[in-house]
């Protein structure tokens, strides 16, 4: 039951703007996604597309690092890695 109530609140979030780095080599998936993210306002949604195994766990881990707030866990579909991350 909770599982399916997290599942819920997870497909309710919107991205207000969409980054989509596939195939793009890291470091760029990082360089980009922060880029990004520091154009954004507080409270905005940037969802980012890679396909850069390394960025699995780079993006993320960075973006925290520098103060964004990670919406859920990332997600892997085949080769396309997906994130949310959100401005605080």
């Amino acid at each position: 039951m909770a599982e399916a109530a997290r599942e819920r609140v997870s497909q309710s979030v919107e991205a207000d703007y969409r980054l989509d780095i596939r195939g793009e080599v890291c470091p760029y998936p990082v360089i980009y996604s922060l880029e990004a993210l520091a154009s954004m306002e507080a409270g905005q949604v940037l969802e980012v597309v890679a396909d850069c195994p390394q960025s699995f766990r780079n993006v993320p881990e960075e973006a925290v690092k520098h103060g964004y707030q990670l919406v859920r866990e990332p997600e892997r579909n085949g080769t396309d890695l997906r994130f949310l991350l959100r401005v605080p």
